[in-house]
């Protein structure tokens, strides 16, 4: 995999939620009596940046993709899942025909709206440095000229491990941040941009997290786009990633799903 360009601007700081049909929503997050078919334009104004899941289990219609991105606004961006037959295999090596059909599905009808591609791996899968390597070479850099960013989650605590990190730098591919969960914290930078998924909202927090919480990953947020390393996460590699602002992205899932897009929009709203 050959580098992506780089860009000298400011950061671009997204968030976002999982997904974007839940029953639960209806009538506490979506106004009550919204339409379904409204509901994606209605969660593109409330957050900047959704995760789309379905593309884990299965392809998507060509005129899906093209539909998301006429109903959402112009600087919103998706995220997707990369499809499972890719990770969930013995051998990573052997993903390169499922990746070419992912990219043939139609995922670039979101145009400037496609965003990271996370990759995520069961939580079974082990480091294997080798075949790990060559998974990350049959990601592409680029497709029709369009920059692809690629992230990669990992959820076996044999992934901590520096020499993981700097493969992961090696091919400028982010590390998934997993926050306020039972999965391996790897909160070292190895890509131009952040990707974090937050897990902890609760039942008993009226948007999800206290205010606390939430000005506790704000000021992680800030410090990602800064370039800076955030205060309270686990690192594992051996040498710092070099102080340049990156993106960053961070979706609110799992935890109790029925506030993640409150927890969102405190957030947004908290980021300012």
């Amino acid at each position: 995999m050959t580098e992506a360009p780089r860009h000298s601007r400011s950061p671009h700081i997204r968030i976002g939620i999982g997904g974007w049909t839940y029953e639960p929503w209806r009538g506490v997050f979506y106004p009550t009596g919204l339409p379904q078919r409204r509901e994606l334009e209605y969660a593109s104004r409330k957050l900047s940046s959704i995760e789309i899941n379905g593309t884990y289990y299965g392809s998507q219609k060509p005129d899906s993709f093209a539909r998301w991105h006429d109903e959402t606004p112009d600087d919103f961006v998706f995220a997707l899942k990369g499809p499972r037959f890719a990770t969930a295999r013995r051998e990573l090596a052997g993903a390169g025909a499922s990746i070419e059909r992912f990219f043939a599905s139609g995922v670039l009808m979101l145009k400037d709206k496609l965003g990271p591609i996370n990759w995520q791996m069961p939580p079974s899968k082990r480091f294997d440095p080798d075949d790990f390597e060559a998974f990350l070479k049959l990601l592409p850099a680029s497709i029709e000229g369009r920059a692809i960013r690629h992230a990669v989650e990992v959820r076996h605590d044999s992934f901590r491990s520096p020499d993981f990190v700097a493969l992961a730098r090696r091919y400028r591919v982010a590390i998934v941040t997993a926050g306020d969960s039972s999965y391996p914290q790897i909160a070292d930078a190895s890509a131009p941009f952040i990707y974090a998924r937050i897990m902890g909202t609760s039942e008993s927090q009226e948007q999800g997290y206290s205010a606390q919480a939430l000005d506790a990953w704000v000021e992680r947020v800030r410090a990602w786009a800064a370039g800076q390393a955030p205060a309270g996460l686990e690192a594992v590699g051996r040498e710092p990633a070099p102080g340049v602002p990156r993106d960053v992205f961070l979706y609110v899932i799992s935890g109790f799903k029925v506030s993640n897009p409150a927890a969102a929009m405190a957030l947004i709203e908290r980021v300012g």
